[in-house]
């Protein structure tokens, strides 16, 4: 696959699926294009992986057939007005905007030019990335098959419809940060218990690694995993036990669905 593709935002996660796409050979960095209103960071990519710069947004339109449209959501409306009547059939617009659906993104352009909505998270920064993908109506295989590629360079990627794309949000996109609180979490217990806070660190996030990848080598339900180190009257079941009282089940529950909550309104 060599596709021409340009990135409007080249920040954390705009800069992280442009490197990745040169990496994985997705595209040659003479068919990337990057622009934003930070030059030095167009800059960086340029020295670090050879992409070009663009002009301006209409000047990587024109060179362009995958445009990935990485900014705020707010913005939106703002970047794409000054070059929508660049955008024709050919084109396809990509976008990880949370909350901004694809009715709202056809809108405000032309009548039949593609519109592929993602939600990618911030693992993508080291290649551990988790995206679901969902496109409009005039989206075919092609279109799908270079979102995946592009990217399948920064992790896993699945595809849904896009009523559930609030609830993905809610999950894998705002998870990391779930995440890091648990992982920081633990490092204090480990701290309380006596353990040095650079060793408690390594401890927790290691551990919190290889159990994502058992469940995701294995095939195994968490339950069952989480069974298996489980010993009648051991250490593991009086520490679940403490979990449970905390309420941590309900609380990742919650949290989840008041993300997707979050980012439903954001789309209105």
């Amino acid at each position: 696959m060599n596709i021409k593709v340009g990135f409007i935002g080249v920040g954390a996660m705009g800069g992280a699926l442009c490197r990745g796409v040169i990496r994985a050979n997705i595209a040659s960095p003479d068919s990337v294009w990057v622009s934003d209103p930070r030059r030095e960071v167009c800059e960086e990519i340029r020295a670090e992986a050879g992409v070009r710069i663009a002009a301006d947004n209409r000047d990587m339109l024109a060179h362009c057939d995958y445009i990935l449209l990485a900014v705020k959501p707010h913005l939106i409306e703002k970047v794409l007005a000054p070059i929508v009547d660049g955008f024709t059939t050919d084109k396809t617009l990509i976008s990880v905007a949370a909350g901004v659906n694809i009715g709202k993104l056809e809108s405000l352009l032309p009548a039949g030019v593609p519109v592929i909505r993602c939600m990618p998270n911030t693992p993508a920064l080291v290649g551990a990335g988790v995206t679901v993908i969902c496109g409009g109506s005039s989206v075919n295989e092609n279109h799908l098959q270079a979102a995946r590629g592009i990217f399948g360079a920064a992790g896993l990627v699945l595809e849904a419809e896009e009523r559930l794309m609030d609830a993905v949000t809610g999950l894998s996109g705002s998870g990391p940060a779930y995440v890091y609180l648990f992982i920081e979490a633990l490092t204090a217990g480990g701290v309380k218990a006596g353990l040095p806070r650079d060793v408690a660190l390594k401890l927790a996030a290691q551990t919190t690694l290889g159990a994502a990848k058992m469940v995701l080598d294995t095939g195994k339900h968490p339950a069952e995993l989480k069974d298996m180190v489980t010993t009648p009257g051991g250490t593991t079941i009086a520490g679940l036990a403490e979990l449970e009282r905390g309420n941590l089940r309900t609380a990742c529950m919650n949290a989840v669905e008041a993300a997707a909550k979050r980012s439903s309104e954001l789309g209105k």
